[in-house]
């Protein structure tokens, strides 16, 4: 087992991961900037090493600096949480060169399933469902032309190396594909520093459903049920269930059967997901793979009792899963607390937390790094806490979710505690009829 892990990240993610460390008896080593001196995840942690200044291209992405920061310190491991450098293959990489255990997916791994298209052409390979369209990038426009007249509209243009809905253009007609592929081109080489396209079929009212696995270093690959992802803004998860109210127990068989059908085809080691497209007639499509732990992972935790992080740290000291497939007894939903305000489009809202207010009770789960006093940096993600609850029926739980964001209570700054407050009230999410499109349709009262 690792004597001491370095967590490469901030926030709450970093302080999770160091409560499941010490419950453990591995110490812990903190990374941090300047501006996140005052972050709990920096108090808590064993050691604590500044690694820049605010801006994460001279930090939390300054991979030097975090080698050099585990190499000080005599970390044996390196756990990077989720964004940052989690999906980096030149990362995974550097750590293995310098002969520490980099906690997350082989730099192979990575490559396979972190671009697009050469993640769909490994599943098609693998006897994975995938969406009709292109097997790999578009070399050309009319080749673009073909492929789409060949799926048939509407279809979806997508940036292989995309993410968060960058380089993404739904075509409806033949006649706007030249500007579609144009626009998102340009978008993706400016995001990305790379404009490679693919083609899909677009999904007409489509959810989106991910699959929890582990793999363990021996070839063998579980499933930990799913998660419903389809509440979004801008392909930005804004809360998450399980089980999925769209769920039933013949498609959990069928997309757990295809998802470690997946993890075992790669020899996937640690915690990952695979995400599917899943249409009104609960045909389901391969969509990507996050070879990562995910910020909706509480969920989970939630109705199996099972803690992801002590599974992940345990897959990479070489002890093998136990190779069950869970299916949830419990319902449980999960609200991104983010530091916006949703009356003025969502605008992001840094400052000084000035009032901070937990909820409580039977449960509920709050994972969060801040506090009354504490300062949000312009210069991050504007998720701040994660507010988890757990019940008996999906029901129970948007009631227990009503009475537990009335309890949070967080001022000096807007939140989105009451786009969540009013979600909780909406007929369509109360009955479990949305799709990835609800947002589209959705206004916030005043």
């Amino acid at each position: 087992m690792f004597k001491k892990i370095l967590i490469a990240n901030r926030g709450e993610i970093a302080l999770r991961v160091i409560r499941t460390c010490r419950e453990m008896g591995i110490k812990t080593v903190a990374v941090y900037s300047t501006a996140d001196s005052e972050s709990l995840h920096v108090k808590f942690a064993d050691e604590a090493v500044c690694i820049g200044p605010p801006a994460s291209t001279d930090s939390y992405l300054k991979m030097s600096n975090i080698i050099a920061a585990a190499e000080i310190t005599n970390a044996d491991a390196i756990h990077p949480g989720y964004g940052f450098l989690s999906e980096n293959a030149k990362f995974s990489a550097l750590c293995e060169e310098h002969s520490i255990k980099f906690i997350g997916a082989t730099a192979e791994m990575i490559d396979k399933m972190g671009d697009k298209a050469s993640a769909k052409a490994t599943m098609i390979a693998a006897g994975v469902p995938c969406i009709p369209g292109s097997e790999g990038i578009i070399e050309n426009f009319e080749e673009c032309k073909k492929l789409a007249a060949e799926a048939g509209y509407p279809v979806m243009l997508k940036a292989t190396a995309g993410g968060g809905g960058k380089g993404m253009r739904a075509v409806w007609k033949a006649e706007d594909l030249q500007n579609a592929w144009d626009s998102a081109r340009q978008e993706a080489k400016a995001s990305f520093g790379n404009d490679a396209m693919y083609l899909e079929k677009l999904i007409e009212e489509p959810r989106h459903i991910e699959i929890q696995i582990i793999g363990d270093s021996f070839g063998k690959a579980c499933h930990l049920s799913e998660r419903d992802c389809s509440v979004q803004r801008r392909h930005q998860k804004l809360t998450e269930e399980t089980p999925s109210p769209f769920m039933t127990e013949k498609l959990r068989d069928k997309m757990g059967k295809a998802a470690v059908k997946a993890a075992e085809y790669i020899k996937y080691e640690g915690a990952g997901t695979v995400e599917f497209l899943v249409d009104k007639h609960r045909n389901f499509y391969f969509m990507e793979m996050n070879t990562r732990i995910q910020v909706e992972h509480p969920i989970t935790e939630e109705v199996i009792n099972y803690d992801l992080i002590r599974e992940q740290i345990l897959v990479a000291a070489g002890v093998p899963i136990s190779g069950n497939n869970y299916t949830p007894k419990l319902h449980s939903i999960e609200c991104r607390i983010n530091a916006e305000d949703p009356h003025n489009n969502f605008r992001p809202s840094p400052g000084k937390i000035t009032t901070f207010h937990a909820p409580g009770g039977h449960g509920i789960r709050l994972d969060t790094h801040v506090y009354s006093g504490y300062m949000i940096p312009p210069n991050y993600d504007s998720m701040i806490a994660k507010l988890i609850v757990t019940a008996q029926t999906r029901e129970e739980a948007i009631h227990k979710m009503k009475r537990a964001l009335d309890e949070f209570i967080i001022e000096g700054v807007k939140t989105t505690i009451p786009f969540h407050r009013q979600l909780m009230d909406h007929p369509e999410y109360a009955s479990g009829n949305y799709t990835t499109k609800f947002m589209e349709s959705f206004t916030m009262e005043s």
